[in-house]
């Protein structure tokens, strides 16, 4: 069996035990399955289909918070929140610290391709405009050196990418854009905080931003997913990942 199938064999035995019916969207397994072709509906034994909670995942409360999302369905978080408290040291202020904090959420919690065009779009409602910004325009930015900053290219990417690696034309554009911005250096600030804050030796707890996103988050008393944002639907397919519909 491939790795792919050894994986599908093994979610297929958690699922069977289940009282729901869990179906994968296209985009999950497009790439290792040709998503033009249809999606194996699963034999009707009699149960329904996911349509809320999935007990394999833990149980999110009624309203949630940002921190909720940070300890129930967000991956291993440490590079934001050493991103975050090496802003914090460097003295920047404290909606950058926030950025530095949030930028790459979309790759902890959601989905890693254009990760901070997706994280903006999930903190839009809920921060500054320059935050939600910045963020956006990390996405590009961290392509490009800024010796103004120390900022250079980053290493890893050329052991990722390799050394002809060109950035496409619509990464191009937009830096071409966030460049001449007057919130460039928001920016940029969360590329060279991103880049030098990996350190697996440090720890880091979430409670040291409690202040700082106290400050600078609007939390929907509704709890996120449930407030009729126009993110909303997105929070909510992180906290329902399963769901059906």
């Amino acid at each position: 069996m491939t790795t792919l199938q050894q994986a599908e064999a093994a979610e297929h035995a958690l699922s069977q035990e289940l009282d729901r019916v869990v179906v994968k969207s296209v985009i999950f397994t497009s790439g290792e399955r040709d998503p033009r072709q249809p999606v194996t509906r699963p034999p009707d034994d009699g149960r329904l289909y996911m349509m809320g909670h999935d007990r394999r995942l833990p149980k999110m409360p009624d309203h949630p918070t940002l921190f909720d999302f940070f300890r129930l369905r967000f991956g291993p978080s440490a590079h934001l929140m050493q991103s975050a408290r090496l802003a914090m040291k460097n003295g920047l202020p404290e909606k950058i610290v926030l950025a530095c904090l949030l930028h790459d959420i979309a790759i902890t919690g959601f989905i890693r391709s254009d990760h901070g065009y997706w994280s903006a779009q999930l903190l839009e409602p809920y921060v500054d405009e320059e935050v939600a910004w910045g963020i956006r325009y990390h996405q590009a930015l961290r392509f490009f050196p800024d010796e103004s900053v120390g900022y250079k290219y980053p290493e890893l990417y050329l052991k990722l990418f390799g050394a002809d690696y060109v950035p496409e034309p619509h990464i191009q554009e937009a830096y071409r854009y966030a460049r001449d911005h007057k919130w460039y250096m928001t920016s940029r600030l969360i590329t060279v905080n991103d880049l030098y804050s990996f350190d697996p030796s440090v720890k880091v707890e979430l409670e040291e931003f409690t202040d700082v996103v106290g400050r600078h988050f609007r939390q929907p008393k509704e709890g996120l997913g449930f407030d009729q944002s126009p993110a909303a639907h997105m929070w909510r397919t992180i906290n329902w990942p399963t769901r059906y519909l």
